[in-house]
């Protein structure tokens, strides 16, 4: 939003988060962010800090973008969080007031939030709720805030000062005519978990053809690349291999299945069921071909693992794919070495067991069996003739189905992957 040419607050609980920020330091790696904050902390039109009475002092308009983590012990959505900002920050508020919230959150929630609003509000005070969804790809979320491919907005039937407003805040994406989409409360809270649960059904999707391809011989990524041409069905998350991960998609559908089911539409959504359940066997097949490179047994061998953040471009290691597949071989027995370019301060605190490399070449050397779990280009990019001088054994197996296969053939590996008869294609 400083970026857009707007003085900015940034409010926060955790003070060492708000220290960093506003000494110029990003919490999280996400690139092109540290450049963004510098900027514009610079400038002077951004700033952080702790204090509500002072972002309620300080505007007039607030975007709430707190986390809705999944509930302990239950498929929902943690709304703690939401509720907290709302009712931490309205008492303190005078005249009148727009919160457009950003946290994707179960349908009927908005409508909720303005019943608390409505109650908590001083005499005199107007706070209208509005829904805002944010679509930022992690690895890309600068470029997906400065340039987004839609805005889309709730607002509340009647008198609603939303609209006006949001079309002045961004005023420079609309100027590039990005598609701007005035719906009901509902709907923009449905957009998001709808679109999620659409790219999580297609990614599991192709690894469920995946599993039929290991089976017959077929080959997952050229049958993707045919399927792909289809303009109704398109190539993007048609890539077979580990499946989804991170903080959004993995809990997202989850409580979107909860809330369908708290609505009584329980059946409407008992197929994103299966979507999670294809997802999550991937891991186990990954693990399963391991242990098979090893005769059933991984006890006391040397696996490296490269990669554990759930994307590359990210250090977010919430439900990755790549380290629920390290933390599995551990607990089958094998010496586990784990290297990923930014997520590793972030997996030490979830299997501080791992042993963590300094460097690929450091966690390849003398292992047995190395797994491809994050598709990093580092990784990409590894020389198959190189980085066989550095293992005990050549044998890899290609969890996100993104190398040369008769290259690393030709140097003498032993190579699997997720999807695909690899000796059909030397």
């Amino acid at each position: 939003m400083a970026e857009l040419g707007h003085e900015v607050l940034g409010v926060d609980v955790d003070d060492s988060k708000i220290a960093a920020l506003s000494a110029g330091t990003v919490p999280f790696y996400e690139p092109g962010l540290p450049e963004v904050l510098q900027r514009n902390l610079e400038s002077g039109r951004l700033s952080f800090s702790t204090n509500y009475a002072r972002a309620a002092e300080f505007a007039h308009v607030h975007f709430l973008g707190v986390g809705t983590p999944q509930r302990h012990g239950s498929y929902a959505a943690d709304m703690t969080y939401v509720r907290a900002v709302i009712e931490e920050l309205v008492p303190m508020l005078k005249g009148d007031h727009v919160i457009f919230g950003k946290s994707t959150v179960p349908v009927g929630t908005a409508a909720k939030l303005q019943e608390l609003a409505d109650s908590l509000a001083p005499e005199g005070t107007s706070v209208e709720i509005a829904w805002n969804p944010e679509f930022l790809r992690e690895g890309y979320a600068v470029k997906d805030t400065i340039t987004p491919d839609r805005i889309v907005l709730g607002v509340r039937g009647g008198e609603s000062a939303a609209e006006e407003i949001a079309r002045e805040v961004y005023a420079q994406p609309l100027e590039q005519d990005t598609p701007f989409l005035v719906t009901d409360l509902q709907t923009a809270e449905l957009v998001k978990v709808a679109a999620n649960a659409f790219l999580a059904t297609k990614i599991s999707f192709i690894n469920a053809v995946s599993e039929i391809c290991e089976i017959t011989g077929g080959d997952v990524v050229a049958l993707a690349d045919a399927i792909g041409h289809d303009d109704r069905i398109g190539r993007k998350f048609l890539g077979a291999g580990l499946g989804f991960g991170g903080g959004c998609l993995p809990k997202d559908i989850r409580a979107f299945m909860a809330r369908a089911g708290e609505l009584g539409a329980d059946q409407a959504l008992t197929f994103l069921r299966e979507v999670d359940a294809i997802n999550m066997r991937r891991r186990d097949r990954t693990v399963d071909l391991a242990k098979r490179a090893f005769n059933g047994s991984l006890l006391g061998h040397r696996v490296t693992v490269l990669g554990c953040a759930f994307k590359p471009n990210s250090d977010d290691v919430r439900d990755s794919p790549a380290l629920s597949v390290a933390g599995s071989l551990s607990l089958g027995g094998a010496a586990v070495t784990v290297y990923d370019p930014q997520g590793m301060d972030n997996a030490r605190k979830v299997f501080p067991t791992l042993n963590y490399a300094d460097s690929a070449h450091a966690a390849l050397e003398d292992a047995e069996l190395v797994i491809l779990a994050t598709e990093w280009q580092e990784f990409r990019e590894l020389d198959p003739e190189a980085t066989g001088k550095l293992v005990a054994s050549r044998r890899i197996i290609d969890g996100r189905n993104v190398l040369d296969v008769s290259a690393w053939q030709s140097a003498g590996w032993i190579i699997e992957a997720l999807g695909r008869s690899v000796n059909n294609l030397a």
